[in-house]
């Protein structure tokens, strides 16, 4: 059953890790498809932290868009995809890092992942998706 708006805004406002997959810009490539972790608030758009020289970034600019799928087991099995345009992309700053890193990790676990990322990854930017098509679905428990 598919999910009403308020509960796949929700579903995807929680910290799940997604899916991104963009256009590889090949013919004979399959579409790139990476694990993620991203920022969402109802009714808001969608935030991603990369490599500012990531293959990814590189695809997704020549792209424009991109989709985010996030999926989770239990206690029903559920999924929210959201496909739409970039409409933004800027330097990543510490305070990103930080923000994103505390949607994932444990408060204790932030301070030192941050420092290691920002020391040890590269240039990073956020890209921004406005969600424009939306799947989601709620089938229950199987």
């Amino acid at each position: 059953m598919a999910l009403s708006r308020e509960e796949r805004e929700r579903f995807l406002a929680d910290p799940h890790v997604a899916a991104l997959s963009v256009a590889s810009g090949e013919g004979d490539r399959a579409p790139l498809s990476v694990p993620i972790w991203y920022a969402y608030e109802p009714g808001g758009d969608v935030r991603v932290l990369t490599g500012r020289t990531s293959r990814k970034a590189e695809l997704i600019a020549a792209a424009g868009r991109f989709t985010l799928l996030v999926d989770r087991l239990e206690p029903t099995i559920r999924y929210v995809s959201v496909e739409g345009p970039v409409v933004d992309t800027r330097p990543a700053t510490r305070a990103d890092l930080e923000r994103m890193s505390a949607r994932y990790l444990p408060a204790e676990k932030v301070a030192g992942y941050v420092d290691f990322a920002w020391e040890n990854h590269g240039e990073q930017i956020v890209i921004t998706l406005r969600p424009e098509r939306w799947v989601s679905s709620d089938l229950g428990q199987v």
